[in-house]
């Protein structure tokens, strides 16, 4: 018994000093592509926390901006592979890494909101002076599109003209869980919501195998990340100690649920043209999503891609984003110009 009394002694120590290790491990350098990324972009400041963006010109109409959103837990630099496109198309690109992403501030501490990171947004966009913008987002950013989209059907409603400020021209939304009814939770995501997630969060992106095991399980069976994507994607959540706050981060679920009608109202009573870019091979948001948003937007429109595209459309098939973004904006400049006569 004495032994077995040691033992036990001897484990508790060696996962003590075993998570105080993964805790204090240094975090990953930025790879040549991430440093290229990082010095191209800039910083703002909301409060007090420092806010990463990208802010280029492109080939377009000056007065077309578009601004991507991106999802939970990767960063702006996701968008990469489609930007080129998008600048072939617009005038303007845009994209932030939000609040406790990527290359911005990651405060573990801080409660985290989607109302917070909207209006994060919306601030940076009167810093770079923009009043019209085409959305286009991911994931977690479906559900801050889509509070400003609710914000922006508010000021039209508004007496108070001088609060219309950001126009918004459309909304294309890519394999988000903005309606939480369809989501499946895979086991790490739904412990990340609960009282667990502040603990886990800090050991999970620390084990490189469950990191790459977790990411690559919403990608399709032919399009997994490459092992420099992951590892750009890894770098990138431990950036700023990262990982401490995706517990934090992770309450936007919860979120989700709470403020429900208010981002599905959003879209049901959207007066500018809304759109989904859905990934089939999505195990988080399986073809329920799909059915779900064509049953309660009867407005709105989608384009449905390859069988074997994932949770990330823009990373897996960027081509096909690109096209079919097109055409929806092709549809949108009818629309507008439907509207005007």
């Amino acid at each position: 018994m004495a032994w077995v009394g040691k033992r036990g002694v001897f484990f508790s120590v060696f996962a003590a000093v075993l998570v105080w290790a993964l805790q204090n491990s240094p975090a990953p350098t930025l790879s040549p592509q991430l440093r290229e990324w990082k010095q191209s972009g800039k910083f703002f400041t909301h409060g007090e926390f420092k806010v990463f963006y990208h802010d280029e010109a492109g080939k377009g109409r000056v007065n077309d901006v578009v601004l991507c959103i991106h999802g939970f837990p990767t960063s702006s630099h996701d968008w990469v592979k489609v930007w080129g496109g998008l600048q072939g198309r617009f005038g303007r690109v845009i994209a932030s890494d939000l609040l406790g992403f990527g290359l911005s501030d990651k405060p573990s501490d801080h409660d985290y909101s989607i109302f917070e990171q909207a209006s994060i947004i919306e601030r940076l966009l009167v810093t770079l002076e923009v009043k019209e913008v085409y959305i286009l987002s991911h994931d977690y950013g479906d559900t801050v599109a889509l509070e400003l989209l609710r914000r922006f059907l508010d000021r039209q409603k508004s007496s108070d003209k001088s609060a219309a400020q950001l126009k918004i021209r459309s909304v294309c939304l890519m394999n988000g869980g903005f309606l939480p009814e369809t989501i499946t939770f895979q086991w790490g995501q739904y412990l990340l919501t609960t009282s667990l997630g502040p603990y886990l969060s800090r050991l999970s992106s620390l084990f490189s195998f469950s990191f790459r095991r977790g990411i690559s399980k919403v990608y399709g069976p032919d399009t997994k990340p490459s092992p420099a994507e992951f590892d750009d994607m890894r770098t990138l959540l431990r950036w700023n100690d990262g990982h401490l706050a995706l517990g934090s981060i992770s309450q936007y679920q919860n979120e989700r649920v709470a403020h429900r009608e208010r981002w599905v109202e959003a879209v049901q009573q959207s007066t500018v043209p809304v759109h989904l870019i859905y990934g089939p091979a999505d195990p988080v948001n399986t073809p329920v999503l799909l059915d779900r948003y064509r049953e309660l937007f009867p407005r709105a429109t989608d384009t449905v891609l390859n069988n074997k595209i994932g949770h990330y459309p823009h990373v897996e098939d960027p081509e096909s984003v690109l096209t079919a973004l097109f055409n929806f904006l092709d549809y949108v400049d009818q629309y507008s110009t439907a509207g005007k006569t």
